[in-house]
């Protein structure tokens, strides 16, 4: 808005006559600006006090990412929330060794630190956190770090041991992590600075080790039981289908429940390389079993893509989740008594279109459902229309007893992922009573003329139901 303002100024200085053209754009930029503010102050309101740890790969800074990522976590530092970043230096460490005609060894996706090679490692870190440091201390006049104050405060946080021999391969001063200094790093997160961890650990004896970056971030954020572990990475996501590559016929699943991720895990290869699609999803579930209950793989060639994830609904990357007892997933025929159950006492006041069994046991692939210990408690249907590129959504219900607890939101989440894995532009609801809860969500009002033919012919205009429509994004 200054920029517009600014030039705003200068026209009228110079008497130019297109003073007029730089107020429709102020205009314009007000008009949006308002209403994406006031959508991110719930997350802004949320996610203040709590710790997020963010996982760098050494790839991003190597790619010169480093300068707008450490605006934007300062951004999410000064709305309160407490950050950990731990950097990774993997491109670096290789760089130094082929400096000095040495070749990287790696076995078991892990790298073989010999003496060089620790060096190296040394020498990379030390770089790193100069160049860390001094992103943060960035102060100048109309950029985002301008009255910024970001106190970045590394230590000895991590205890190590050796990975030791495996295989009968020695990794020798590659280690892993053995402890993580809770108390140290929580009073450094009180006192309102950033810690910043490389991924070394010292023994007992002052001996270092070289960890990985995944490591260091999966271990610090279990221990610390963190809300959020993010992980900026070169790949954009997991895939709908994750035995493949991200791609416009198999977009991001940005969402994936822990039971889930845990069964993709099972199908998948061994991940040697960060590009493997198990190399940082295995992280993120171990951190989601260990009382981290949200874990993030986001891409971060995409500038703001911390942003976009942290305080956008949808986010850019997924989401593993821990939903601990609970199951959203695609029903079968066992859940059709439990769908009628659910949603007979709405059919009975009018809410929803009465149903037969017969009609949802022919229709039940089509459901989602939300369930606890055996009982669901939220279920939707989505009845596609390719050829109109759109899809219905139909008898979103939840239970009475767990209504306002988010949980028709998320079933409205992963049917619209289901729909974006259709290749459907959008989707659309028919109700009569909970029209305002779907204008909250991103649907707008529509002509019943809009309906695809199919569905126009069977609209049922006695019972006078709202037409409202959602684009997927």
């Amino acid at each position: 808005n200054s920029i517009f303002r600014g030039m705003a100024d200068k026209e009228a200085t110079s008497g130019t006559k297109h003073r007029g053209e730089y107020r429709i754009m102020s205009a314009v930029f007000n008009f949006t600006f308002v209403p994406w503010f006031r959508s991110v102050a719930p997350y802004i309101h949320k996610f203040r006090n709590q710790t997020f740890v963010v996982g760098i790969a050494g790839e991003a800074i190597a790619a010169g990412k480093l300068h707008h990522l450490a605006q934007d976590l300062a951004m999410i530092q000064s709305m309160g929330v407490k950050i950990v970043l731990v950097h990774g230096f993997r491109p670096q460490v290789n760089e130094q060794l082929k400096a000095k005609g040495h070749t990287p060894k790696y076995s078991h996706g892990i790298r073989i630190t010999d003496e060089v090679a620790l060096d190296c490692a040394q020498e990379a870190a030390g770089q790193l956190r100069y160049e860390i440091e001094a992103a943060f201390s960035q102060g100048l006049p109309n950029t985002p770090m301008a009255d910024s104050t970001v106190r970045v405060i590394s230590g000895n946080f991590i205890t190590a041991r050796p990975v030791g021999i495996v295989d009968g391969i020695d990794f020798q001063h590659s280690g892993l992590v053995r402890k993580v200094d809770v108390a140290g790093i929580t009073r450094t997160l009180d006192m309102g600075a950033m810690v910043l961890l490389s991924p070394f650990g010292f023994s007992p004896t002052g001996e270092a080790f070289n960890l990985t970056m995944e490591e260091v971030a999966t271990s610090v954020a279990s221990a610390l039981q963190a809300d959020k572990l993010i992980f900026l990475t070169e790949m954009p996501g997991i895939g709908m289908d994750a035995l493949h590559p991200v791609s416009e016929d198999n977009p991001i699943d940005t969402e994936l429940p822990l039971a889930t991720a845990e069964s993709l895990l099972a199908k998948l290869p061994p991940a040697l390389l960060p590009t493997d699609t198990a190399f940082y999803l295995q992280h993120c579930v171990k951190a989601c079993k260990s009382g981290v209950e949200r874990s993030h793989i986001i891409p971060f060639n995409v500038d703001g893509a911390i942003l976009l994830e942290v305080y956008v609904h949808d986010g850019i990357g997924t989401m593993v989740v821990d939903e601990k007892l609970e199951s959203l997933r695609e029903a079968s025929v066992d859940d059709v008594g439990g769908i009628l159950q659910l949603i007979e006492p709405f059919e009975k006041d009018g809410t929803l279109v009465k149903r037969s069994r017969t009609e949802i046991e022919r229709d039940v692939a089509n459901y989602t459902i939300l369930e606890h210990d055996g009982v669901i408690f939220a279920c939707a249907a989505l009845y596609p229309y390719p050829e109109s590129k759109t899809g219905e959504m139909a008898a979103l219900t939840v239970s009475p007893e767990s209504q306002g607890q988010g949980d028709g939101e998320r079933v409205l989440k992963r049917v619209e992922q289901r729909a974006k894995a259709m290749g459907l532009d959008s989707i659309f609801v028919l109700t009569t009573r909970t029209m305002h809860w779907f204008l909250k969500r991103g649907f707008v009002q529509a002509d019943p003329d809009r309906l695809p033919e199919a569905r126009r012919r069977l609209y049922n205009w006695d019972r006078k139901s709202q037409v409202l429509v959602k684009k997927l994004v």
